[in-house]
């Protein structure tokens, strides 16, 4: 017997139902799913220091479940002592079970752990159904000893849905458990 996370099964069994009523989808193809979860670190102090690229791999690979990779810069910038081909960010992409994993724990406990959380906000639409949170702290993820942590970093958190509209994928991301600021039906 396979593996299925709670909120995969929460989506079929539940907001599924709602958004065809809701839309008036008349397949259930129509209607729009999570497809995959992008978490990236921009890390402008991998110029100088090498250590901070590998720490952070570590770091966001403990928070995916996943391995992250280095990225590396597409062009040469003199101001910043950046060459191109230097590694200057780290991603992770989540696609499936771990998707989902992921989403459950990042509304359940890590954005609780926000402070003075009020909700996010809901105006980070890109016209075209995806949604993107930005995160000042990567220490609100229980995954990481705050110990260990040598430097505090952001990262942006970007959800990629099938949805054709914001509201689709507004209304997507509400029902899965996205605690928005305000709560607009």
């Amino acid at each position: 017997m396979s593996y299925t996370p709670t909120l995969r099964t929460y989506y079929k069994e539940t907001v599924v139902p709602q958004l065809m009523e809701k839309f008036g989808y008349k397949s259930i193809m129509q209607v729009p799913t999570l497809q995959k979860i992008c978490l990236n670190q921009g890390l402008g102090d991998a110029t100088q220091d090498k250590k901070v690229i590998d720490n952070s791999i570590e770091e966001l690979t403990k928070i995916a479940g996943q391995k992250a990779v280095a990225v590396s810069s597409r062009k040469s910038v003199s101001n910043f002592k950046l060459r191109e081909g230097m590694p200057i960010g780290v991603r992770v992409t989540l696609r499936h079970n771990r998707m989902y994993e992921f989403l459950e724990r990042f509304v359940a406990v890590s954005l609780p752990r926000v402070r003075d959380f009020r909700g996010i906000n809901d105006k980070s639409f890109d016209g075209r159904g995806n949604y993107s949170v930005g995160i000042k702290e990567q220490i609100i993820f229980p995954e990481i000893d705050i110990d260990k942590v040598s430097k505090i970093n952001g990262m942006d958190i970007t959800f990629v849905t099938s949805a054709k509209t914001d509201v689709e994928a507004l209304e997507l991301l509400k029902l899965l458990g996205m605690p928005f600021k305000n709560q607009r039906n």
